[in-house]
């Protein structure tokens, strides 16, 4: 697709070097034979055998921290988001992070889920695809060596984790029906449908307050301060960084808009009348999965969190009925009183009780206040 005003896009050297970490174990088992029968044929014609390593990855997280990188142009991860997720907090890890995250990340579908996968082929102007056809497309785009920016969420929790997030962050119904349906991941992508038609069935409710930062002013709300409030890093209450620019060498970007987790949100945020959900979901990107389309205004580089959230009272049809609509994206003009979406720049989520399982691109969080 014409590359939108804005968007500046790299193109990597001929021949490159990747470094191709696969999940064997992703999504239906089938990664490895995937990669020889689709990936590596298409690599081997188009980039004058762009292919210098493979490795599969068991330890992605602690490789890609520890391991010397310069020797690779680009790393390439073929297996579901949640490897994708153990490599960007890998190399948010390393005391070069800032230069180490420049270097291009490439996604591949090997998993069920390919949340990322199916957005970037979205942004591309690509029909929806699903399986081989998905990964073909993403294999040509990697053959192409094209590379654009992409935004990364800093996510700190009470007990004063910070992590990395590309794809989203979720608490109740959607997150029960990921983890949940874990268990039947051989089938593929209809292990989504599987365990939202059981989590329907036992719909629950979701005690907390939501507060948030709008990325456009909300009518009514007082405009924000001049001076940003004071910075927290690292998740840690009370732990104030130096003014921006002063940071150490190495040191991980300051959270600016956000204060710490035990002080009250600062006046120019909203806060969410209501306190029981069925769902919060802060997604950054078009796709949840191979076939949701939440977010169709998102892009990879638009500087903002797509907040959606459901409030207590749904009925299971109702809920069904939005469901089957966010496969076409048409959700939002169902207009159901219950959904609502806006674009923020950040979020505070403060569960009243630590009940449900909260998710981080598509992988299990312990339940407790969290903000990005």
């Amino acid at each position: 697709s014409p590359p939108r005003p804005g968007d500046s896009y790299g193109v990597l050297p001929r021949p490159c070097r990747a470094l191709v970490l696969l999940n064997p174990q992703s999504g239906a088992g089938r990664a490895l034979e995937d990669f020889h029968a689709v990936v590596q044929p298409m690599l081997a014609e188009a980039r004058d055998g762009l292919l210098r390593g493979s490795q599969r990855a068991h330890h992605a997280h602690e490789k890609v921290r520890d391991e010397d990188l310069s020797q690779w142009d680009t790393l390439v991860v073929m297996a579901g988001d949640g490897l994708l997720y153990e490599v960007v907090n890998g190399l948010m890890e390393r005391p070069d992070w800032e230069a180490t995250m420049k270097k291009p990340l490439c996604i591949l579908p090997g998993g069920s889920g390919n949340a990322l996968a199916a957005s970037i082929n979205h942004y591309a102007g690509n029909d929806h695809v699903a399986k081989k056809k998905l990964l073909t497309n993403c294999a040509f785009i990697l053959c192409k060596g094209l590379h654009t920016q992409m935004d990364l969420v800093s996510l700190s929790t009470a007990s004063g984790k910070r992590l990395f997030s590309f794809l989203g962050f979720g608490w109740g119904f959607i997150s029960d029906v990921d983890i949940d349906s874990e268990k039947y991941r051989r089938l593929g992508n209809a292990r989504f449908t599987l365990g939202t038609l059981q989590c329907l069935a036992k719909l629950r409710v979701y005690q907390g307050r939501l507060s948030y930062l709008p990325a456009v002013p909300e009518q009514g709300t007082p405009p924000p301060p001049r001076d940003p409030p004071a910075p927290v890093t690292n998740g840690q209450a009370g732990h104030v960084l130096p003014p921006a620019g002063t940071e150490a060498a190495g040191a991980l970007p300051a959270d600016s808009l956000l204060v710490p987790l035990g002080q009250p949100v600062p006046a120019h945020w909203t806060v969410v009348p209501e306190e029981e959900f069925v769902t919060v979901y802060a997604i950054y990107q078009s796709h949840l999965g191979t076939n949701l389309l939440m977010a169709p205004a998102a892009r990879l580089h638009d500087g903002c969190i797509h907040l959606f959230y459901l409030k207590a009272g749904i009925s299971r049809v109702a809920l069904l009925k939005l469901f089957l609509a966010m496969a076409r994206g048409t959700h939002l003009d169902l207009n159901c009183p219950h959904l609502r979406y806006v674009p923020v720049r950040a979020f505070r989520l403060e569960p009243r009780v630590a009940t449900g399982i909260m998710t981080v691109d598509g992988e299990a969080l312990a339940c407790e206040p969290v903000q990005g």
